[in-house]
Parts: structure tokens; C-alpha cells; sequence
């Protein structure tokens, strides 16, 4: 498999070394297990990686360092994967150069319609929203871009807390490191579970990525319009077992406006915000100790454990359990 390696100026070294590095790691799990390796892969890597800047010469890294280069813009070769992965950004969180965003998004938009698959890694995205291949296509970013991803594509469909999104040969995830995920997503995409776990054994990493909910502050996804806030105060603080009924009269509204505005704001039902904003409440609890499970349950405004594990598990991407003990070596508190 071919890649590319986008390297635009005020890109991030880190990762696109770390992504070379990945792949490099991917090749020593498939040629030392039998059954990963075929006899086409004896003579070469199954994954060939090359760093491509827009002339071919290097371009200056997010920190003034220098990224070399492997080719250029210019060059006829195809690729099977593009990848366009974090960079520095301005003070209002676009990438420090525009130009050479656009012209790399005209690239990118090249390799796509000529079939490859094409990555963006957190701002990378804003790549690949420039070169159009986001609109009407699930995606996502980092949480703290997801409000400037829809206000720059709004034809995008940003998918809040999903660490990585895959639709129609292009590919998105959130997090200046979420290199690690993609690599990952790739290898098992191409070679399977098992070269997938290998890979991530050898780096020491997470085979499957963590939920970006983990990571976002309580009401972020809620702080950019009134009528989010107004709602998420009356949830939060007011009534934490309130109804989605009980929730549109509060905001003077019927059910079925309520249902359109908060598909228009936050891309979610009324009732899944409801059952986030709960789940923000349970986090937050379960940080503290002295309650049981049930006890924060009933607080969350859910009168069966089960269903609120299960709420849990589908919010967080993780258990209530798991996510105690996540806190806690995140922490650095001693393990009991």
C-alpha cells in the first residue's frame, strides 16, 4: 500500500514522523508472523511511505524545524492513502497558511478522484474540507475545532465525540495524536485484527481509540447558541429527569420544533441531548468518591442501573467502572 504523507508549512513533525514510524512498526508485525506475511511481501514493505511537500523541497514544521521531503506536487505517482495530519494554527484556529492549505486541498482532491483513499488527522480535516470531499460526509476533529469545522464546511457532517469517522473513502479523526488511531484503523482495515494489535502491542498503544467525550468539558458542544445553554440549564440543573415533552414546554416550543432547532445546532435528537447531558452529570460524579453506582444513577435521573450503564457505555465509549478507574490513573492516584 502507498501513502502519502501531506507536509504543508506549520504542519506537525511529530506526527508525521509518528505515522511513518507506525507503518514501519506495521511491516515488522506482518514479516515476522507466519500467516501475516505473503510471498508478494518478501521483496518489499506491504506499506511504502512517502512525506510529500507542495515542490518537493522541505517546508518548516509548527515548531520552525524542518520536515524533508520525499516528492512533490507535481510528481505523476498515485497513491492508495493521503494523508493530511495536524498543524499550527492561527488565533482563529485555521492553519497559519492558506495558500499552501488550498493548494494542498487541490492535491488531495486529485488523489481522491483518481480513487485514493484520503485521511485527515484533527486539523487536517480543515485539508480536506477545503478540497470539498467532506461535503455531506460523516467526519470529525478534536473537540475544541468541531464548532470552527461546521462554521468553515457547513456542508460537512461533523459527528461530535467520534474520535475517528469513515465514510466513502474518506477518513477523519480528532486529536493533534489521533495519528496513532489512524495508523491503527489502516493496518487493520488492510491486514487485519490481528497485524492491528500487533502494531499497537509494538507501539504500547490503545488497539481501539478512546471517546473524545472523555476528554471535552461539560457543555462545550452546548456553549455556541441560547437555546442550547437555556436547555442544558434546564437539564443540568433544573429538572435532570425531564422528558423531552417536558423539555420543549420549558423552552416554550413544541416537540417537533424542539427536535428540528437541535438538529440544526448540535446534529443531535432532543432526547440524545438530554441523555448526554446526563451522562456529562455522571462523569463528573463518578470522579468524586462515596457514592455507589445506583445512587449516581438515580441522581442522573435514571431508575435502573442497566440503563444507565448502558446510556454510559454508548456516551463515553466506555463502563462507569472502567471510566472510575480511567480518572484515577489519569490523576495519578494510587490504585486500591
Amino acid at each position: 500500500m502507498h501513502i502519502a504523507l501531506l507536509a504543508l508549512p506549520g504542519s506537525m513533525k511529530s506526527a508525521i514522523a509518528g505515522l511513518s514510524d507506525m507503518f514501519w512498526l506495521a511491516n515488522q508485525a506482518i514479516s515476522q508472523k507466519p500467516g501475516l506475511n505473503t510471498p508478494a511481501d518478501a521483496t518489499a514493505p506491504y506499506f511504502m511511505v512517502n512525506v510529500i511537500t507542495p515542490d518537493g523541497k522541505p517546508v518548516v514544521d509548527a515548531q520552525g524545524r524542518l520536515i524533508e521531503s520525499d516528492g512533490a506536487f507535481s510528481s505523476a505517482e498515485k497513491f492508495d492513502l493521503v494523508i493530511a495530519s495536524g498543524m499550527r494554527l492561527d488565533a482563529d484556529k485555521f492553519p497559519v497558511d492558506f495558500a499552501a492549505v488550498k493548494a494542498g486541498a487541490a492535491w488531495v482532491k486529485h488523489h481522491y478522484q483518481q480513487g485514493s483513499i484520503v485521511a485527515g488527522v484533527c486539523a487536517g480535516g480543515f485539508v480536506l474540507g477545503e478540497a470539498g470531499v467532506l461535503n455531506g460526509r460523516m467526519c470529525t476533529t478534536t473537540w475544541w475545532l468541531f464548532h470552527t469545522l461546521r462554521e468553515r464546511y457547513p456542508a460537512a457532517n461533523p459527528i461530535w465525540g467520534k474520535t475517528l469517522a469513515e465514510e466513502g473513502n474518506v477518513i477523519t479523526t480528532g486529536g493533534p495524536l489521533s495519528w496513532v488511531d489512524l495508523a491503527i484503523h489502516i493496518v487493520r482495515k488492510k491486514r487485519g485484527n490481528e497485524a492491528a494489535r500487533m502494531t499497537a502491542d509494538m507501539a504500547v498503544a490503545d488497539s481501539q481509540p478512546l471517546s473524545q467525550h472523555i476528554y471535552a468539558p461539560g457543555g462545550f458542544l452546548n456553549s455556541v447558541h441560547p437555546l442550547l445553554i437555556k436547555a442544558e440549564n434546564i437539564v443540568r440543573y433544573q429538572n435532570i429527569a425531564i422528558s423531552v415533552e417536558q423539555l420543549a414546554e420549558q423552552l416554550n416550543m413544541s416537540s417537533r420544533t424542539l427536535h428540528r432547532k437541535m438538529g440544526e445546532l448540535s446534529q443531535e435528537t432532543p432526547k440524545n441531548f438530554i441523555t448526554r447531558v446526563r451522562i456529562e452529570n455522571a462523569a463528573v460524579l463518578l470522579e468524586k468518591p462515596g457514592k455507589t453506582l445506583a445512587q449516581i444513577a438515580s441522581e442522573c435521573g435514571y431508575s435502573d442501573e442497566t440503563a444507565f450503564r448502558r446510556a454510559f457505555i454508548n456516551v463515553m465509549g466506555m463502563s462507569p467502572g472502567r471510566y472510575k478507574e480511567w480518572i484515577k490513573q489519569r490523576s495519578g492516584l494510587q490504585q486500591p
